[in-house]
């Protein structure tokens, strides 16, 4: 009597071909087909298929079938990473849009995937939650310049390995995780407000999913103010600072005395502001041949440092500057909510997330910095 075959693992692929567009050309997300073709105007290159591809292959050489839509919107990636997958539905190649994403969810889902793995931002999550099923098992690769939402794993990398975990058969909960998303005009004015949408299945592993968001403001303010005054005090002549986004980067850029785009990079020289809202083709500009220092901070809850609303801040341009360079700024208080979980560097570059791996001083306040791990994920 023969042993009966295991069962393949039945992997539902979606990819918004247009995520993250914005980000490097500052344009603070890529919702909406204009504002796509505005980025690529501006000189963004796609960057959503590189990083399901780095995705897809930690799962090479495991017993999976992938079920996906046309073209860009997965089939060509699976191809690329070795599978054969099974295509459903049909697109109008170069000019996908949310409505195929949806129904992209409806019909995987009527296929009976064990799980629909997608690539985008808040706005693809968005369509993933009005299309699924409830009880549906979903899970996000980020690629979008918003991530808001729970849905998604901290990095390519890990989502491959979460799919992997769940492969092997190893124990992995299912829990509800929150879709939210943000008003991409308020989000250009500098404005955040966050809206609630729903809720998707997600499996969870906690090295390896996203927490969702922290928002409003920071609350403990004199802890911002030890530490613009210590970084404005420390800050060394004829050197470029690139001034990342968020509120902690705002109240040293207020100490300065300057204005701040909140969401953005600015530029700061000798306590002069020298340009704002800069793309990461005008930082790889103004920094040539310029002793320069990247200025981030923490996000809250989730613990990224580049790679998240910082888009801006190319791999090109962390190379230049070196790690040695970049100058980490949060309160203890951020440093705390996350329980121990390290930070975590999302460059769209790997050997470069390796390079920036390790421990790294935290500028915590007034002549304070703790040193904490960034991970390798």
């Amino acid at each position: 009597m023969s042993t009966p075959k295991t069962p393949k693992f039945t992997l539902g692929l979606i990819i918004n071909p247009v995520a993250g567009l914005g980000g490097s050309v500052a344009l603070k997300g890529s919702d909406g087909a204009a504002t796509a073709k505005i980025a690529v105007h501006l000189g963004a290159e796609p960057k959503a298929q590189d990083r399901v591809a780095t995705a897809l292959a930690v799962l090479k050489g495991l017993p999976i079938d992938v079920i996906t839509y046309p073209c860009e919107m997965g089939e060509w990636a699976a191809e690329q990473a070795g599978f054969a997958p099974q295509v459903l539905g049909s697109i109008n190649s170069g000019e996908s849009t949310p409505d195929d994403t949806e129904q992209a969810v409806k019909d995987l889902t009527e296929a009976g995937v064990d799980l629909i793995l997608f690539a985008g931002g808040d706005g693809t999550a968005r369509n993933v939650c009005r299309a699924a099923s409830e009880g549906t098992a979903v899970l996000g690769i980020p690629a979008g310049v918003k991530i808001h939402s729970g849905v998604y794993a901290v990095t390519p990398k890990a989502a491959g390995e979460i799919v992997a975990m769940l492969v092997r058969g190893e124990l992995v909960t299912l829990a509800p995780q929150e879709v939210r998303d943000i008003d991409e005009d308020e989000f250009r004015a500098g404005r955040v407000r966050a809206r609630y949408y729903g809720e998707l299945s997600v499996p969870q592993e906690h090295r390896y999913l996203q927490h969702v968001k922290n928002g409003g403001k920071e609350s403990e303010a004199l802890a911002l103010d030890d530490i613009a005054a210590y970084l404005v005090e420390s800050m060394e002549p004829d050197t470029r600072y690139i001034m990342g986004s968020g509120t902690t980067v705002k109240a040293v850029m207020d100490e300065l005395g300057l204005e701040n785009t909140l969401l953005g990079v600015d530029v700061v020289e000798n306590g002069e502001l020298i340009a704002s809202d800069c793309t990461a083709l005008q930082l790889n500009e103004l920094t040539k041949e310029h002793a320069c220092k990247i200025v981030i901070t923490v996000i809250g809850g989730q613990g990224h440092i580049l790679g998240r609303g910082n888009q801006q801040l190319s791999p090109e341009l962390i190379k230049s500057v070196g790690r040695a360079n970049l100058v980490v700024i949060a309160t203890k208080t951020k440093i705390a909510e996350l329980e121990g979980r390290p930070l975590i560097v999302d460059t769209g570059d790997a050997s470069l997330d390796k390079e920036l791996s390790g421990l790294i001083p935290v500028i915590t306040g007034y002549r304070d910095s703790v040193l904490y791990r960034v991970a390798d994920i």
